[in-house]
């Protein structure tokens, strides 16, 4: 049987780059853009409203992973934020996230540009459960271009 030239991708096959560092995550989403819009009524026009672009937003990038050591640079610049007094000016960085095809090679790119962290959370700790501890990081972000 003849290999179709056009592969359907995998979402578990994919990167996250952080600056220009990769690290490894279980689980990424977020990666939404969306168009908001404003209604306005057109005098004597009892059809309709015309519904006018205004400016584009974005969802918060979230990537999950099992908990890592303190001392990772990616961990660093995020404790640095999250546990600051806000006395020092947030350093933003670029998140890229890379769905790769069979090779390894990208075959879509999500770039989250000025990125920096507003929310870290780790899983229950649970006595009970035999389980990888999971931690949470949620990420703001200015423009997300896909490529």
């Amino acid at each position: 049987m003849a290999k179709s030239k056009w592969e359907l991708p995998v979402a578990f096959y994919f990167q996250v780059k952080i600056g220009n560092e990769e690290f490894a995550f279980k689980e990424a989403s977020g990666l939404s853009t969306e168009i908001e819009t404003e209604s306005v009524k057109e005098g004597g026009v009892n059809d309709h409203t015309h519904l006018l672009p205004t400016q584009s937003k974005h969802g918060n990038l979230v990537l999950k992973r099992a908990l890592n050591p303190i001392n990772r640079n990616d961990v660093v610049w995020i404790k640095k934020i999250m546990e600051g007094d806000f006395s020092q000016s947030i350093v933003p960085r670029d998140i890229v996230v890379n769905l790769l095809g069979q090779d390894g090679s990208p075959i879509y790119t999500w770039t989250c540009s000025s990125a920096y962290p507003v929310k870290w959370e780790v899983d229950k700790l649970d006595s009970q459960a035999n389980e990888v501890l999971i931690e949470t990081l949620e990420f703001a972000y200015t423009t997300l271009k896909r490529s």
